[in-house]
């Protein structure tokens, strides 16, 4: 379904959406509260609030383990919301869901374990010039460790990273693309879909970034046919310390446990242990019970919202934006594709980053300024950092103008 931009000023009630969110009511700097950092963690909705409260206040135990009637409640809330995330991603199983801290450690869980096992010295990891550093490191320390080759597929002018781009990096040694779907600076939506097709084709496997994705675009691993794909919680108007990694189940299979300890053993010697099946063997340990049940009900809300109706309200607002910010005098927006996400990366000429997130602070304006985990990405558009204004479902054209006018107050105070 696509829902033009008109149609999504119409039907979404933001005023509605925007009372579900208990902090969105409250004051900053004593001005009303305009959040627009949503790309590095988004605010929660009353019920994924009320759902971890809940764990804790009338069915908390830990799981998997008791025989007794508060541990089995708990553990059949705790893999009904696994197969909640199984559903929102369309994964071929329910084990095929891997619980972790966030995107971080899913990354590092296939880099040390996939990587470990499978990867050789002078193999080839192509990753892109958008990346996170948390797709940047993990195979930096692999390098280290393994002797593995990293290829860097180059960013343009208008921070578009082209199927070609990638492709040209293929070659017989290549043994996976690891990849953003969207990048957390630029909003740039890469063409995960066709990487994945060419990278299979070349013989490689495929691991997909969607800390940005899951809560702008709708997401299919099946249709994708990704190998691997992480998302975080938090920037799903989850709760923070629970993440998600889906890998296909023969892959999850042939990998070596990624960390050791209670609940992902089937027996335990003092010779030799054995390891239980997937998805115990990757969640070792008493897991993030309560943030799984939170991120459920995120997964739930984003989802009686629609993925398609949020996607075009955002854009309504990106291209609101846009224009807004474009006017503003000596200001230069990085990352100019047509297609990209909710996310405006800036500049001024006249100050710093750093300065504009403060005066915009005492207007009550919350952005993030600074490289955004993606150092190589800033010394590509040779800026010490950009201000960047990132949306959400919450957000409105009321917060797009709050933005625009108190980035022209920095241009009084410095542009004079």
């Amino acid at each position: 379904m696509i829902i033009s931009p008109t149609e999504a000023r119409e039907a979404y009630d933001v005023a509605r959406i925007r009372a579900d969110f208990p902090i969105l009511a409250r004051t900053m700097r004593g001005k009303p509260l305009v959040y627009l950092d949503s790309g590095a963690s988004a605010q929660k909705p009353r019920p994924v609030i009320d759902a971890e409260s809940n764990v804790y206040e009338t069915e908390y135990a830990n799981i998997h383990r008791g025989l007794y009637y508060l541990s089995e409640r708990a553990t059949e809330a705790y893999e009904a919301s696994r197969r909640t995330v199984q559903r929102f991603i369309n994964a071929r199983h329910a084990h095929e869901v891997i619980f972790t801290r966030n995107t971080t450690e899913s990354i590092n869980l296939v880099a040390a374990s996939y990587g470990r096992r499978f990867l050789q010295p002078g193999d080839e990891i192509i990753i892109s010039g958008l990346e996170h550093h948390s797709n940047i490191v993990p195979w930096q320390l692999l390098r280290e460790e393994r002797g593995v080759v990293i290829k860097i597929a180059p960013v343009g002018d208008d921070g578009d990273v082209p199927l070609e781009a990638v492709t040209r990096l293929l070659g017989p040694r290549t043994r996976l693309v690891a990849v953003t779907q969207v990048s957390n600076v630029l909003g740039t939506i890469l063409p995960v879909a066709d990487i994945v097709r060419a990278a299979h084709a070349a013989g490689a496997k495929v691991l997909i970034d969607g800390a940005q994705a899951v809560s702008h675009l709708p997401v299919d691993v099946q249709a994708l046919d990704a190998d691997f794909y992480a998302f975080s919680g938090h920037k799903l108007y989850g709760p923070t310390g629970i993440g998600v990694l889906y890998g296909k189940e023969d892959l999850l299979n042939a990998m070596p446990p990624y960390q050791g300890g209670g609940d992902m053993i089937h027996t335990v010697r003092f010779e030799k242990s054995t390891w239980a099946p997937l998805p115990q063997k990757f969640e070792a340990g008493t897991p993030a019970i309560a943030q799984v049940s939170g991120l459920a009900a995120a997964i739930d809300y984003v989802t009686a919202l629609g993925l398609e109706r949020i996607a075009a309200h955002e854009n309504d607002l990106l291209a609101y934006a846009t224009r807004q910010l474009a006017a503003v005098p000596g200001l230069r927006i990085i990352g100019t594709v047509p297609h990209k996400a909710a996310v405006v990366s800036f500049v001024l000429e006249c100050a710093h980053p750093h300065d504009i997130a403060q005066i915009l602070d005492g207007a009550g304006v919350a952005i993030r300024a600074g490289h955004h985990c993606a150092q190589p990405l800033m010394e590509r558009f040779a800026v010490p950092a950009t201000a960047r204004a990132s949306f959400g479902l919450y957000n409105d054209r009321a917060d797009v103008d709050a933005l625009v006018a108190a980035v022209q107050k920095v241009e009084e105070i410095f542009g004079r």
